[in-house]
């Protein structure tokens, strides 16, 4: 049986996910595993048509295609979506209907499920039989049950071939609108004070309704705001992973990004993302700067400031990328996510309205200097970074743990002497009866009781 890996590590044979596809490999030595480093050789692709043609071929004639990455940044490395767009701009989706598919990828589970459904969503858009996929920490292969649960993966996945097994689908096809966004002149203007607005854009054609509804946002203001194309900016590459940004920020590529970034990017009070939905993501390049600005590591370089979206495209039909981009300014920035302002409602004014309220509600926001509290998503994104800094990547995210430390973000329960010391105390009383059922009675009312009395006396 032939099996095409797709690795996503820019890495190639230095990439961690490989390890456990070649650990795969040695449990099933009968079937034929070829690996192609498309991450890695991608800017070949680009400019050579042979060298993609190669991959496609291979993919042709398999019997299953694994996908295998490292997460970077929510979701896929941004070389990876860059294949999977050049699979669809040169029309060979046809190579990979009806093969099997299953997805491989390591990380720290940090967003591993956001990954995880746009590859699948990506697999069921090409028409692939998507089979199953699997979550592995980077140390997984050193635990003798994880090296297990990798064994009965492939060996399902390889059964799901053989047997020609049915499969399910999650994911409706993308459906795209023929509408056109044809905006009016603003009657009012939004004063931004002295806050610094800034939109962070990849579009190229103003005539777009993208293009259109940047134009319209930026006519909501009194005075000039700043609008930079991605395009524009001297961008040499996508992130390699070489993590040596790890110990003080310092990215080893010698190009613009790192001081645009600092310098326009993290300058500005109010930041809003356009772009357009292309595929189960936005383009590449929004991929790009994403992984890129990722020198700052776990570090959220963006903290306290306003962050929304103008998106041009089905994003309603695509709710993992809502998420990753909810997460984009929560979990990972500790910002404000203000909204997200799209043109699928089909109706010009509606969206001209749309606009003019998020150019005064980020101005109102940023005046107040709000952040809205955290809920799951930066809650418990907050704490996989905090354990796995404070421990075994420390010696890596020198920088990362620095700041951490600095501003009080070990946060560790045990840190609280009060719960330390009466926690254990009132788990023995509560083993006498009579203690336990006077506990759990005024539970109900204690808390509550508490915050009442709060209330009455705060401002």
């Amino acid at each position: 049986m032939k099996i095409i890996v797709l690795n996503g590590s820019p890495k190639g044979e230095d990439s961690i996910t490989l390890q456990y596809v070649a650990y795969i490999r040695k449990h099933f030595p009968q079937h034929d595993f070829r690996i192609f480093h498309v991450s890695q050789r991608i800017k070949k692709m680009e400019r050579d048509l042979e060298a993609f043609q190669e991959v496609i071929n291979e993919v042709r004639s398999a019997d299953g295609i694994l996908w295998s990455f490292g997460l970077w940044v929510l979701c896929a490395p941004a070389q990876y979506m860059r294949f999977i767009e050049l699979i669809s701009e040169r029309g060979m989706e046809a190579a990979f209907e009806n093969k099997y598919a299953a997805v491989l990828t390591t990380s720290i589970h940090f967003y591993d499920h956001t990954a995880h459904n746009y590859m699948r969503a990506v697999c069921e858009d090409l028409k692939m039989k998507f089979v199953d996929s699997i979550s592995l920490d980077i140390i997984d292969m050193m635990k003798e049950d994880r090296r297990r649960e990798i064994t009965i993966f492939a060996e399902g996945f390889i059964k799901s071939i053989r047997e020609q097994a049915v499969t399910s689908r999650l994911f409706n096809p993308l459906t795209f609108s023929d509408f056109v966004y044809q905006p009016t002149e603003p009657k009012t203007k939004v004063d931004p004070g002295t806050k610094k607005v800034l939109v962070l854009t990849d579009a190229n054609d103003i005539p777009t309704n993208l293009g259109k509804m940047i134009t319209r946002f930026k006519q909501s203001f009194a005075g000039e705001i700043d609008v930079i194309n991605l395009n524009d900016i001297d961008i040499r590459g996508a992130c390699l992973g070489c993590m040596r940004c790890g110990y003080d920020y310092n990215c080893t590529y010698k190009d613009g990004f790192a001081d645009f970034y600092n310098q326009r990017v993290r300058s500005a009070d109010i930041i809003v993302f356009a772009g357009t939905v292309k595929g189960r993501y936005l383009s590449s390049m929004w991929k790009t700067f994403y992984d890129r600005a990722y020198f700052w590591n776990h570090t959220p370089s963006l903290a306290g400031k306003q962050l929304g979206y103008i998106i041009a495209g089905p994003l309603r039909q695509n709710p993992n990328l809502i998420q990753i981009l909810e997460a984009s300014s929560t979990a990972r920035q500790h910002a404000n996510h203000v909204d997200i302002i799209t043109d699928e409602c089909g109706n010009s004014a509606e969206i001209d309205a749309l606009l003019q309220s998020f150019a005064q509600c980020l101005v109102s926001l940023a005046e107040k200097g709000y952040i809205r509290p955290q809920n799951f998503l930066g809650v418990g994104g907050h704490k996989v970074f905090r354990d796995d800094i404070w421990g075994r990547l420390r010696p890596l995210w020198q920088a990362d743990y620095r700041y951490f430390k600095k501003h009080g973000l070990f946060d560790f329960p045990q840190k609280d002497i009060k719960i330390r010391v009466m926690s254990p105390i009132l788990m023995l009383l509560t083993w006498i009866p009579a203690v336990r059922r006077k506990y759990y009675a005024n539970v109900k009312t204690f808390p509550a009781g508490r915050l009442k009395k709060l209330v009455e006396h705060v401002d």
